[in-house]
């Protein structure tokens, strides 16, 4: 059976579709447009913390466990050097996000310079995103075994944030997509979603607002 991609997909989604929200939010704060207390800032800090530390692992699984399979199954079929380089260049880009980010409540300037970045954090996870799913699906279908892909799953969730992750898979699976995902995990998949869906719907409308 070819592997079912939905996982990586959504993960993909959510990456690009949080950086693109708080670029928005930073850009409006930065502007004035929107007031923000000590809380505030503080729950924009932790959010972009962890997504930046999500990005990171999620690379690093990539380079260390992805493309070494590919490469086993797909001998002389794709060149990975394009988005092992976009990897590198994205990581200096994350880290500075994530220091400005602990900045905002101490800086006034902060603000400016994390919209900025995360502006240029967001264009640049479209293009490579993109790219990656159009470069490797097609390929990870076709020479991929499903083992191999469980095993890249496993290393994917293993330094992961389950407690910020699976949330964000809620919020950003359409409905036929999260009913597969309850399908393929079972009952833990709702329990552990009961358990992290409060935190995160408060912190969606802290950082967001209400109705986000």
């Amino acid at each position: 059976m070819a592997p079912n991609l939905l996982g990586i997909r959504i993960i993909h989604r959510a990456m690009r579709g949080d950086a693109r929200r708080l670029a928005a939010v930073l850009a409006q704060l930065a502007a004035g447009e929107q007031k923000a207390d000590e809380v505030r800032l503080r729950a924009i800090e932790e959010f972009t913390g962890k997504l930046c530390a999500g990005i990171h692992h999620h690379h690093r699984a990539e380079d260390e466990v992805l493309w070494p399979v590919i490469v086993r199954a797909a001998v002389g079929s794709v060149d990975l050097s394009e988005l092992s380089d976009d990897h590198a260049s994205l990581d200096p880009l994350l880290d500075d996000i994530t220091g400005e980010a602990a900045r905002l409540r101490t800086d006034p300037l902060a603000g400016h310079r994390l919209a900025k970045g995360l502006r240029t954090l967001a264009d640049l996870l479209d293009e490579h995103i993109g790219q990656e799913e159009r470069l490797l699906f097609p390929v990870i279908r076709k020479y991929v075994s499903e083992s191999e892909w469980k095993t890249v799953e496993n290393a994917v969730r293993k330094g992961g944030d389950l407690r910020f992750d699976l949330p964000r898979v809620e919020q950003y699976a359409e409905r036929e997509e999260l009913a597969e995902l309850r399908r393929e995990a079972g009952p833990v998949i709702g329990l552990a979603l009961a358990l992290t869906r409060p935190g995160h719907r408060r912190r969606q409308r802290l950082i967001f607002g209400e109705g986000q």
